[in-house]
């Protein structure tokens, strides 16, 4: 099970009507449905893995220490295998900021995971595509941001719980 982190696991700040990440840990908030659906998901037999797009470190907003630090606050949270994190904007056109799937190819690499087998939870159109590029399937996750939404995702839902749900319904093993 691959987690986007900001508007899956945590709050994003809204600005405008779009998401960003949190820039400090005082903004940093844990959804609190996060760790029963972390959980929920474990019980079905899912590895979690977040992968998360950070360009505010390249960015210069936000330094790769506060993220460490979000990061270790969340592992402390939540039943997680790993957290993958892309710190480059879209500039720099590497392989694995969102679109690009190469933080899902790293996961399969390192846990053993079969990619046909696994779930992307997000909540941007970044999420899915690049869901959709490994071959897995894809779940968003509505906020109703100001920003267009996937082209096509297997299914739309308006939170965490809700894509939970959906994934057992459709009897979904663990990848």
């Amino acid at each position: 099970m691959f987690l986007d982190r900001d508007g899956v696991l945590v709050r994003p700040v809204v600005v405008d009507g779009k998401p960003v990440a949190p820039r400090s840990l005082e903004e940093f908030e844990i959804y609190p449905e996060a760790p029963a659906a972390c959980d929920e998901l474990r019980a079905l037999g899912y590895r979690l893995v977040v992968v998360t797009n950070q360009p505010d470190v390249a960015r210069g907003t936000v330094t790769a220490r506060v993220v460490t630090s979000m990061h270790d606050l969340l592992s402390s949270r939540l039943d997680l295998d790993a957290i993958y994190v892309c710190t480059h904007d879209d500039v720099d056109r590497c392989s694995c900021r969102k679109p690009a799937p190469g933080m899902l190819v790293r996961a399969t690499e390192d846990f053993g995971l079969d990619l046909s087998a696994c779930v992307v939870v997000g909540d941007r159109w970044r999420d899915a595509e690049a869901g959709q590029r490994a071959g897995c399937r894809t779940v968003h996750i509505d906020r109703g941001y100001s920003e267009r939404p996937p082209t096509r995702a297997d299914a739309v839902v308006g939170s965490l719980a809700e894509a939970v749900k959906w994934i057992e319904n459709m009897g979904f093993g663990g990848g």
